[in-house]
């Protein structure tokens, strides 16, 4: 049984990612003085009282805007009360029943959906006259609160988790975290959604629309995947809204989390240089790694085709072990394969090889005479053993282990990626000195 889900809706600016980051005592939700931030539902884990529950953070709700978004955002936060068990209605008391908040209000007594109607911004404590006219809303009790400084929020959070269904803890140490990235309008939100199979996150064609990572479990077989919908990663010269660039640390965030990162690459394109930042970072804190040549469709021709996976050693061969697949997200193509092929990497990313195996291999490349030698010293390697997983991690002992170069290190990973499975997962070499 999944745990509970509690929605906090409400109009734009009422204070609800500030109100979602006092619940969770984390700073997870984008906070910014800007209508239309907070665009996709994110989901956040938290607990009161050993309860634990799921906080969803929405976009505001409007009903007229000129906003391009409007209509999908309020798609959103209406589909996250529909889905939730408790709904949070949070609305600002320092400006009383403003307009919209009526409409947000008869909208939500429609609902089946039990609501709890917080008063926001009641910063000054003694200010809870304030919350009288907003009886009018037809809601039942109004709960003074301020976000801000946290007054309110506990009494809230008593009378939340008591209203709570009975629910079980998710297992998510179980799970394989999986954090889709690239550079914007790659396809990320429409993969996202097709290995989902719902429309959950927004897709549109402009840039940076997902700035939230979303986390969502999925369920495939005997596997279970976290999956998460970053934020498009773009060069830092080229962020120039503040909101943005918390979406880029939030995506940075995601990768951290992550077991295997997809890196999707838009096919029409082909790979450009913010391809190869986005991987570089993926590879740089250990990710596994999937590459999924996206929008396989829109290449013409097969000689196109050809040139651009024969350039994909060229352009990212420093992550030459991630394996390479040819979807399209929005048609559907080739999708199934990848939750099959993370799993295959999240195999090789959490892998164990027996000590002996890795002598054994040790002992044939000392028989093939291959060293370094320098001043009249001889490199010797005398054993070696593996150290770590996710990402495996090999120890080399050594009579002279600071001789060791980037060639001859890229020399020994080429040999264990030919004596064992290490698909689509980074490794790491440490040489040590014998004794």
């Amino acid at each position: 049984m999944p745990l509970p889900i509690v929605a906090v809706v409400g109009r734009p600016n009422v204070g609800k990612s500030t109100f979602v980051n006092r619940m969770i005592q984390a700073q997870d939700a984008i906070v910014h003085p800007s209508s239309g931030v907070t665009r996709d539902r994110s989901y956040h884990l938290t607990d009161w009282n050993g309860r634990e529950f799921m906080l969803v953070d929405t976009g505001g709700i409007e009903f007229s805007t000129d906003d391009a978004f409007g209509d999908s955002i309020r798609e959103q936060a209406v589909v996250a009360a529909r889905e939730a068990d408790l709904v949070v209605f949070l609305v600002d008391g320092s400006v009383g029943i403003a307009a919209g908040d009526e409409e947000v209000a008869a909208l939500l007594r429609r609902q089946e959906t039990p609501v709890f109607l917080a008063v926001n911004k009641l910063d000054t404590p003694g200010r809870e006259d304030a919350i009288h006219e907003f009886w009018n809303l037809g809601l039942g009790q109004p709960w003074p609160v301020s976000a801000l400084h946290g007054h309110g929020s506990g009494d809230l959070l008593d009378a939340l988790v008591e209203a709570l269904p009975e629910a079980e803890g998710m297992a998510e140490e179980d799970s394989i975290g999986v954090a889709i990235i690239g550079k914007p309008n790659a396809g990320k939100s429409s993969l996202y959604n097709k290995l989902l199979g719902v429309e959950r996150a927004i897709v549109s064609e402009v840039a940076g629309t997902t700035r939230d990572a979303i986390d969502t479990v999925l369920h495939d077989g005997d596997r279970t995947f976290r999956l998460v919908d970053t934020a498009g990663l773009r060069r830092k010269s080229q962020i120039d809204e503040s909101v943005e660039y918390y979406g880029f640390v939030r995506a940075m965030r995601a990768i951290d989390r992550a077991d295997v990162a997809i890196l999707v690459i838009d096919s029409a394109t082909g790979v450009t240089d913010q391809d190869q930042r986005v991987a570089r970072f993926a590879e740089e804190r250990g990710c596994g790694m999937v590459i999924a040549l996206n929008k396989w469709d829109l290449v013409e021709g097969p000689e196109a085709k050809e040139e651009l996976v024969a350039r994909l050693p060229e352009k990212l061969g420093f992550v030459g072990f991630a394996p390479v697949l040819r979807l399209s997200a929005l048609k559907g193509t080739g999708v199934h394969k990848v939750l099959s092929m993370v799993s295959a990497v999240y195999d090789s990313y959490s892998s164990e090889i027996p000590t002996s195996r890795l002598n054994r291999l040790l002992t044939d490349l000392r028989a093939s005479g291959h060293t370094i030698s320098k001043g009249g010293k001889i490199l010797r390697m005398h054993y070696m053993t593996q150290t770590g997983t996710k990402p495996p991690v090999f120890t080399f002992f050594a009579n002279h282990p600071r001789m060791v170069d980037a060639n001859f290190e890229r020399y020994l990973e080429n040999r264990l990626r030919e004596a064992f499975d290490l698909t689509g997962t980074p490794v790491r070499l440490k040489f040590r000195q014998k004794g």
